[in-house]
């Protein structure tokens, strides 16, 4: 495979903190556009080390909201140093000012500012650039960057290695939901490369599950073990730093069948009707994957974060019990009403178990498992005649799905957690969903649903809830 070089990138004057990486050897040069000040993938031990220096222990305040209410702004110039010791490697194709474009599926990486990706399931899908009739997006789409709002100036610029250090160090992330979740996880197989490598390889072929776990281990070849402080029983080869699983619903089927049934009590045998349709979709029970999967210790597992998001998949073809040609979004009041309890008893069952854990593992433990719900978020109607992003949410005109009313199951999530306060202490609502929803030209080249990897919104997300997990909440400043 040839790697593509950006030599410029960034057509328009604003800067910010953006800076450039150059990486020079014998067999390879790559130069990286950094992503909000950012992707610092430098093997160099300066860089390392000035990456691990330590951080002034200040609480750095910006929540979920400031953050949100930013903007996408122009990222600043830049351009490729004027000498560059040795020749240009054979396998190096060089896109120079004159002829900003993409000529593979490859060059996304290199516009994005990535190495290299460590997950291989959908590789150029996840990129976005499996379709040469829209590459005109590049370099555009990838120009931009997250502008958070007023009082998030003190928010630290977004590090792979430095993530990579408190997952290793810190706990890992166990991320749970749909296939827009494992957008994300796809992305922070980019973000952390080349310091994790990824499980299942699809590379191998033949087919595949979409329940199969997926992992990011810390790489054993990654220059920066030696500069890692390695937790007790932590094993590089089994240790997880961050685990995908598809689960659509976040309570299993016979779960929500138990409570639909209790709900419906009501309603003559004769007259309820069965509450899903033949419609698939991937679901476990928070028994498994909180429980026996995020509680569980090194080396088997090493999370002390759970990102939850849901709400693509509540829709009334899925859930055919509710559906109402006559009634509003064909019945979506019934979803809505069903999901605010569903939503109860799983924040219910998830805050239980964490009050468990930390009564059976010791009064150091409570607190250092946190689960934080990132808010869901809906497609853009003809989102790829889109190519710059919006600087006001603009209403559906065909309200196709649930789209138009992703708002309101959030709304109704957030009211769930935060009705009272002292309830539910260890889970948290992060409606950071703005940042996407003013970006119609960054999805995949497929649907208008799912998030193209390198345009900024997966890995807003990633530095937001790395900014949260371990500056916002009460002592976890680490």
């Amino acid at each position: 495979m040839k790697t593509a070089i950006l030599i410029a990138l960034g057509p328009r004057h604003r800067a910010t903190r953006t800076f450039l990486l150059v990486a020079v050897s014998a067999t390879t040069l790559l130069l990286y556009s950094l992503y909000s000040s950012s992707f610092s993938f430098s093997h160099s031990l300066d860089v390392i080390r000035s990456t691990f220096s330590p951080p002034a222990r200040i609480r750095a305040s910006c929540p979920p909201t400031a953050w949100a209410a930013g903007a996408w702004t122009p990222k600043a110039e830049y351009t490729l140093p004027s000498r560059v010791d040795g020749p240009w490697p054979d396998d190096v194709i060089v896109t120079r000012p004159d002829d900003m474009r993409m000529h593979s599926p490859a060059d996304a990486l290199a516009f994005a500012g990535f190495e290299g990706c460590a997950s291989n399931r959908e590789f150029y899908w996840h990129l976005a650039s499996d379709r040469e009739d829209i590459w005109d997006r590049w370099p555009g789409v990838t120009s931009w960057q997250w502008t958070p709002g007023e009082g998030c100036d003190s928010v630290r610029p977004f590090s792979g290695p430095a993530i990579v250090k408190d997952l290793v160090e810190n706990g890992g992330w166990l991320l749970i939901g749909d296939s827009v979740t494992e957008n994300h996880f796809f992305s922070l197989s980019c973000v952390l490369y080349p310091h994790v490598r990824a499980t299942p390889d699809y590379s191998a072929g033949g087919g595949f599950d979409r329940a199969w776990p997926q992992n990011l281990y810390l790489n054993a070849s990654s220059p920066l073990i030696p500069h890692l402080k390695l937790p007790k029983d932590f094993d590089i080869a089994t240790t997880p730093l961050v685990t995908f699983r598809r689960v659509d619903l976040l309570l299993e089927q016979a779960e929500l069948e138990e409570l639909y049934a209790e709900r419906t009590k009501g309603v003559p045998e004769g007259e309820r009707r069965a509450l899903f349709s033949e419609e698939q979709f991937w679901s476990l029970s928070p028994t498994f994957y909180v429980r026996e999967l995020f509680l569980e210790k090194a080396p088997v597992a090493h999370y002390s974060t759970l990102v939850i998001s849901t709400g693509g998949h509540w829709t009334t073809t899925l859930m055919a019990g509710f559906a109402d040609a006559s009634a509003r979004g064909g019945g979506i009041d019934g979803v809505l009403d069903f999901f605010g309890a569903a939503m109860t008893r799983w924040a219910e069952q998830v805050q239980e178990m964490l009050d468990d854990y930390a009564r059976t593992a010791g009064r150091a433990e409570r607190g250092t498992k946190q689960v934080v719900v990132r808010a869901y978020l809906p497609g853009h109607e003809d989102c790829h005649d889109e190519r710059e992003p919006w600087t006001e949410w603009k209403p559906f005109v065909w309200n196709w799905y649930n789209w138009g009313s992703i708002g309101e199951f959030n709304q109704l999530f957030e009211d769930v957690l935060e009705k009272d306060s002292n309830a539910y202490p260890d889970i948290h609502f992060l409606p950071i969903d703005r940042p996407a929803l003013l970006r119609p030209d960054a999805h995949s080249s497929g649907d208008c649903l799912h998030i193209m990897t390198g345009a900024g919104v997966l890995e807003g997300w990633t530095h937001y809830i790395w900014h949260y997990v371990t500056r916002e909440l009460p002592g976890r400043i680490r």
